[in-house]
């Protein structure tokens, strides 16, 4: 895949009578990881959400490479190659950190190498020690990892990952740091949402800020997080 990866174009989302996104442009480049900046309700989940099918979208058009896949429910939309970690993390309490993966499994269809467990372990080494064990019985930052190694092992091309940061001890931000370079050095594109400015300078090339449901600029996110102006307006509680 190359030139955009994924696109928004035009959308507005509500829930019920609210509207959340007025008119959300949004193109992420192939291979690159790009973020989504703002405070708490400005709407970045709601973003990921529509990209992913998830949200009464009432206007607009989302692009995966080149396939429409507007309107597509969400897993048609995961067959065309995104993969999404949502804020909640949502793993399967009573399974085990084995049972999780393969529950997430899908033949690898495509030119990226194919993720399988050992892959998966590789890269989550907490989880290798863990494999009986039941995901409801996890940390909330090793829940985290089982949910993006869930989520791999779909073999998307396109990885959404929603706050993926939040409410992690520092240790495992930077762990799931590492994880998404090392997503990216394997080709994958990747979309987060984030209000921690300083975590997504670390792994983020580009950036986008969000407010109230609009896009308000995009960029390199060092030009981003180094302006004041931007930082006090739109990023700081």
């Amino acid at each position: 895949m190359s030139g955009s990866a994924l696109r928004l174009s035009g959308i507005e989302a509500h829930y019920g009578a609210a509207q959340a996104l007025f008119g959300v442009d949004l193109e992420v480049p192939a291979g690159s990881v790009t973020v989504l900046l703002g405070r708490n309700g400005a709407g970045k989940s709601t973003t990921l959400k529509a990209a992913m099918g998830l949200v009464d979208m009432r206007a607009g058009r989302v692009m995966v490479g080149e396939r429409d896949v507007t309107g597509a429910p969400a897993y048609e939309i995961a067959r065309a190659g995104l993969g999404y970690v949502p804020e909640t993390r949502r793993v399967f309490a009573g399974l085990s950190v084995d049972e999780n993966l393969l529950v997430g499994t899908r033949a690898g269809d495509r030119t990226a190498p194919a993720w399988t467990r050992e892959r998966i372990f590789d890269l989550f080494p907490p989880l290798a020690d863990m494999r009986e064990r039941l995901a409801g019985q996890l940390s909330g930052g090793e829940q985290q990892m089982l949910t993006i190694a869930r989520t791999l092992m779909g073999n998307p091309e396109i990885v959404l990952l929603d706050e993926p940061s939040e409410g992690l001890a520092p240790v495992i931000v930077q762990q799931i740091a590492a994880t998404i370079r090392t997503l990216s050095a394997e080709g994958l594109t990747v979309l987060l949402s984030e209000q921690n400015v300083r975590f997504a300078t670390h792994v983020a090339s580009r950036a986008a800020v969000i407010e109230r449901g609009r896009i308000l600029l995009e960029g390199p996110i060092g030009e981003i997080a180094a302006d004041a102006r931007v930082r006090e307006a739109y990023l700081t509680p």
